[in-house]
């Protein structure tokens, strides 16, 4: 018979009765396999459970002050001793006596007068069920541990995958990393303002803020498809090479749809990816590309990007302009409110105002000196 605890540590039985026979029979039956401990009261019993939870308790029904179902409810009560196996012990040959403890949560009955084989016979059973479930639940911990180890490591192949995809959109284009953190930040803003306000609550969860934020730096990301003569070309586009460049909302929304498919269609993150790059140059109004999308109809993601990356592009020199100053981009894009851009998230922007400078100036592509205050 199994007595010992891993490290040798003797399994212990508290047995709480209070008929000195009783305790002395059990005591000598039982010490010879286990640490007993016992207890010739309820209250005293319980003060023994609390201070050192043993591995089972051996219960007797009739006792004074506090009977064996009061102790037993409160030792299912405490979270200390909650789950240790308690058999009754029972004068009683009652099925109702039975039946109520058994319903109240109790592993087993043990008649009065003991006999010995069936006393150690039903410790030992108990005791070896209640190892294998610390053994299954030990199991599924480490199983759970494993698990979020696991989709972490994904998460982060995940991440590494998208700065590649990111760093090489950077490369081919004008912009430049500081772009890609600015608008990103100015998206995770935008969008924990309006999870604030009535229309948007329900839609902008945190966990969704931060799949818009991350998903934000591959609102470009089609731009890798377009010819450079094109995509770096320093003046105005021709009618035709527009027409090519803004094929990348269509390209990037189609490599980050086959992402999906290899990563999951449930991933979050790629889904609003797959919004903001198609759909950040539409317009409330429907006159941008590449769908005409209108008001509602447009991601609310692709919206909030839209307003990001039109008053970063108005800070940021380019080689056809210079930069213009937050108050003339701010002015710039706020008439814009109710035609490009939607009319909240337009309300947003100026109550973020203060912040949109900030992050413009600390995260800067050249010197703030050099820039427009």
């Amino acid at each position: 018979m199994s007595s010992e605890l891993p490290g040798g540590i003797r399994e212990t039985v508290l047995v709480i009765d209070d008929t000195p026979a009783n305790l002395s029979l059990l005591n000598q039956l039982l010490r010879t396999h286990y640490r007993v401990k016992l207890a010739n009261s309820g209250a005293k019993g319980l003060a023994l459970a609390a201070g050192s939870a043993p591995d089972i308790i051996l219960l007797d029904i009739m006792m004074p002050e506090i009977d064996g179902y009061e102790v037993f409810r409160q030792l299912k009560a405490d979270p200390a001793t909650v789950a240790i196996p308690v058999i009754f012990l029972t004068a009683k040959s009652g099925a109702d006596d039975e039946e109520r403890g058994l319903a109240m949560g109790a592993v087993d009955f043990i008649h009065k007068p003991i006999a010995p084989t069936v006393v150690l016979a039903r410790v030992r059973t108990h005791l070896q069920m209640r190892s294998w479930q610390n053994f299954l639940e030990d199991k599924s911990a480490w199983l759970e541990k494993e698990v979020e180890r696991r989709v972490d490591e994904v998460l982060r192949l995940q991440e590494a995958s998208i700065r590649v995809m990111v760093s090489l959109a950077e490369f081919r284009d004008e912009c430049t990393g500081n772009h890609i953190r600015r608008t990103q930040t100015y998206v995770r803003l935008l969008a924990d303002y309006l999870s604030r306000q009535p229309r948007d609550q329900a839609a902008l969860t945190g966990g969704d803020i931060e799949h818009i934020a991350k998903a934000a730096p591959l609102h470009d990301i089609g731009k890798i498809a377009i010819p450079d003569h094109i995509l770096l070309k320093p003046g105005k586009h021709t009618v035709d090479e527009f027409d090519i460049m803004k094929t990348h909302t269509v390209k990037g929304e189609g490599m980050l749809a086959r992402t999906r498919q290899e990563m999951g269609e449930d991933n979050r993150m790629l889904l609003f990816a797959s919004q903001i790059a198609r759909s950040h140059h539409e317009r409330w109004d429907g006159g941008g590309y590449p769908d005409g999308l209108a008001g509602d109809a447009i991601p609310l993601a692709a919206r909030l990007m839209a307003v990001a990356d039109v008053y970063d592009a108005l800070r940021s020199r380019r080689p056809y302009k210079d930069p213009f100053s937050h108050d003339d981009a701010v002015r710039m894009v706020v008439e814009q409110g109710g035609r490009q851009f939607d009319p909240d998230a337009i309300a947003a922007f100026l109550a973020l105002e203060a912040d949109f400078r900030r992050i413009s100036t600390e995260l800067a592509d050249e010197a703030p000196d050099s820039l427009s205050p």
